[in-house]
């Protein structure tokens, strides 16, 4: 059962407004869309749409899958496909406490992420948009999580964080991944111990500073790419299973 309110660790009571804890047979598509496709990194994966395969709702918990299979998606062939749920549209937040209690997949190749964007990114596009990486996790780094803003300055691409923390924790059980955002910065947490604080103004530099306008979640994961295929992709992570347990947004 979810809590109505929590107290931050400024000490700050939030009350929940938004959440999903996966109950149901179907995703809740009030909530929830899909991004499809081909997308960015160079990544390996095919997002594909409403294929259960991919994407579905087991024991009260979201299930992301990533398979190594071929898949005609009516342009070509794909090698592999997985899923990639996004808010945008449909719920965006400015401030608050974020937690995601989740489970990611191991393997060199895996690469699950929660993360939040900026709702004006069609407008002004990225990084300008900014960026907020709840979690990032690649799996030729046993048990290492990246915490990262994106954002710009002088008109240039900047970046915050890229912080590591060190746990097997997460791998062997659920885990709680959790931000508190305000308008002094951003704080991260696993399992309710602070892993990192950035503030506005130190450790944010950013101009436009990107971070005090609604923004939006997703979720994905993703196989190879840029940074998550640095190492190549180990055909024994497949089929590469991500879980969610609990979405819940507290202001």
């Amino acid at each position: 059962m979810q809590n109505e309110t929590i107290t931050t660790s400024k000490g700050k009571t939030l009350k929940l407004v938004w959440h999903d804890e996966f109950d149901g047979s179907e995703l809740d598509e009030s909530k929830w869309g899909y991004d499809t496709g081909y997308i960015r990194n160079h990544e390996h994966q095919y997002y594909t749409k409403n294929r259960k395969k991919n994407l579905r709702i087991e024991d009260s918990k979201l299930i992301i899958e990533a398979h190594r299979e071929d898949y005609d998606y009516g342009k070509g062939i794909a090698k592999c496909t997985s899923a990639e749920i996004t808010t945008l549209g449909k719920a965006a937040w400015k401030y608050g406490r974020f937690e995601i209690k989740a489970k990611v997949p191991m393997g060199k190749g895996t690469w699950p992420a929660i993360w939040m964007m900026g709702t004006d990114i069609n407008n002004v596009g990225w990084p300008r948009c900014g960026e907020i990486d709840i979690m990032e996790y690649v799996g030729y780094q046993p048990g290492v999580f990246h915490f990262t803003l994106h954002g710009t300055k002088n008109g240039k691409y900047t970046r915050t964080g890229g912080k590591n923390f060190t746990t097997t924790i997460p791998e062997e059980r659920l885990a709680v991944f959790a931000i508190e955002w305000d308008e002094t910065g951003i704080r991260y947490f696993i399992d309710n111990t602070l892993v990192a604080d950035f503030v506005r103004g130190k450790e944010i530099d950013m101009e436009p500073y990107p971070f005090d306008k609604e923004m939006y979640l997703l979720l994905n994961l993703a196989i190879g790419g840029d940074w998550g295929g640095q190492q190549g992709i180990d055909e024994g992570i497949f089929p590469a299973r991500y879980e969610i347990d609990y979405v819940r947004v507290y202001q």
